[in-house]
């Protein structure tokens, strides 16, 4: 099986993954419901407007515009790696990245449409009689994963508060992947991209 073949098939999975878990809570938990899997682990249900781990910083509209241009970078960034022959493990890894920037586009560009409005009081319904909950472009990302490691006596969560989803996890698994093991191959990659620009803007 070929890199190319590999890196589709593993991106593929990866959205299929983040989608069905999606997918799941969405049609059978209420906002703020939860599981408790361990007692460092629960299944939690919240939705946000935001960037990874629920963080809210710049508006909707542009986060999904820029998250389509950032998977359209990768995509090609993928597409030049195996052209160079780059090492495997560093093209499944920018691959793992990509699919995680790209399961969360889903949420923001479809959710709002598909689904009705999740609530505290009831869970949302696919393809609602009176239409969605939001316009294109505007949904809300499910998030689920909630790991209250460390606590304090009044009950409050220390570590780690932040919920997030399969997408989120991708991008910070394949980051430190990167960081750990492909930093030669990045710094490469960028230093290449770096001379082709310096080289095109002195021949103009």
């Amino acid at each position: 099986m070929s890199i190319k073949t590999k890196s589709i098939l593993l991106i593929i999975l990866l959205l299929i993954a983040d989608q069905v878990s999606k997918f799941y809570i969405k049609l059978n938990f209420s906002i703020g419901d939860e599981v408790e899997v361990f007692s460092w682990f629960k299944i939690y249900f919240v939705e946000n407007n935001g960037m990874a781990f629920g963080m809210e910083i710049i508006g909707k509209l542009f986060l999904t515009l820029f998250r389509i241009g950032a998977v359209g970078v990768l995509a090609y960034f993928i597409f030049k790696l195996i052209k160079r022959n780059a090492r495997p493990g560093f093209i499944l890894a920018i691959s793992v990245l990509l699919a995680g920037a790209a399961g969360n586009i889903v949420d923001s560009l479809f959710y709002g449409i598909i689904f009705s409005e999740s609530t505290p009081y009831q869970i949302a319904t696919l393809f609602p009689d009176g239409g969605g909950y939001a316009p294109l472009f505007y949904g809300k990302v499910v998030d689920m994963f909630f790991f209250p490691i460390i606590t304090n006596s009044a009950g409050e969560t220390v570590f780690f508060k932040y919920i997030f989803n399969v997408a989120d996890s991708c991008v910070t698994v394949s980051v430190f992947i990167i960081l750990l093991f492909f930093r030669k191959e990045l710094n490469e990659a960028l230093e290449s991209k770096k001379d082709k620009t310096q080289t095109s803007k002195e021949e103009k």
